[in-house]
């Protein structure tokens, strides 16, 4: 099936969850079709409190919560002191929420397993404005000041566009700025999914595996968008075990050239 191999402990796997779909924002290349008028489409406390303790039992390490924009969701600060204390937890977000009442309730489930990814993309408003809106990145930069002054660990994280592709070394230097470490800040190259209409084609032929359960199954990868067929490990979120099982035997099989039947559990 593939030549990409991940490793056989699920501690050094990602494991990725869709809370929601909804988001403040309509960013031109979001892989997940995520906008103000998206359906929510949440998993909900109960299924992820089952979540984490199926992924606990399977050895996996780290868990993502991503969305849409998980602080939306008047649960996210319960999931994330769920997962926290049981797994390295980190939150995606684009920051501009992150203020006031939502900042308090962050700051009460704070943990040292937990870090805060904001989504920036420029060191200046028009790198970072161009994909994400107008207005967006003077937002997002006070939110994640506001997530520092609160003693959260921050990591950035970076989509590479065409307006913001030669300008990353101003953005590294603006973020060393902020305090950020280098291994704080993750870039990853466009992707045409979901709104994008450029950027690397992926796949499951392309793409380590990253599991990821949204409202609709288990998908392969993160990059999955609501539409992604050709991505879904399994229409079941239970058990975990199923789908890690099934991934497994995708990298298992032996690569021949030939498109491969997918393998699903319906």
């Amino acid at each position: 099936m593939s030549n990409i191999a991940a490793p056989d402990d699920l501690s050094s796997w990602k494991l990725w969850l869709y809370t929601n779909f909804d988001c403040n924002l309509r960013c031109a290349y979001c892989v997940a079709e995520s906008s103000p008028t998206a359906p929510r489409r949440a998993l909900g406390l109960p299924v992820v409190r089952r979540i984490v303790d199926e992924a606990v039992a399977l050895g996996f390490g780290d868990i993502y919560f991503t969305g849409g924009e998980p602080f939306l969701l008047d649960d996210i600060y319960d999931m994330l002191a769920y997962a926290a204390p049981r797994l390295r937890t980190t939150v995606l977000t684009n920051g501009m929420l992150l203020k006031g009442a939502r900042l308090e309730r962050l700051r009460a489930v704070a943990h040292p397993n937990l870090t805060v990814q904001v989504s920036l993309d420029g060191g200046q408003a028009e790198h970072h404005d161009a994909w994400r809106g107008a207005g967006t990145w003077i937002k997002t930069v006070k939110g994640i000041r506001a997530l520092q002054d609160a003693g959260f660990r921050v990591r950035l994280g970076t989509t590479e566009t065409p307006a913001n592709a030669a300008h990353l070394d101003e953005l590294r230097q603006f973020r060393r700025g902020l305090g950020i470490a280098d291994a704080d800040h993750v870039v990853r190259p466009l992707a045409r999914r979901g709104f994008a209409t450029e950027g690397a084609e992926v796949s499951v032929e392309t793409l380590v595996p990253e599991m990821t359960v949204t409202a609709d199954g288990v998908f392969w990868h993160p990059l999955a968008s609501p539409s992604s067929a050709d991505m879904r490990v399994s229409a079941d979120i239970f058990p975990l075990a199923a789908a890690v099982e099934c991934i497994r035997r995708q990298l298992a099989a032996p690569a021949t050239g030939q498109p491969a039947e997918r393998e699903t559990f319906t």
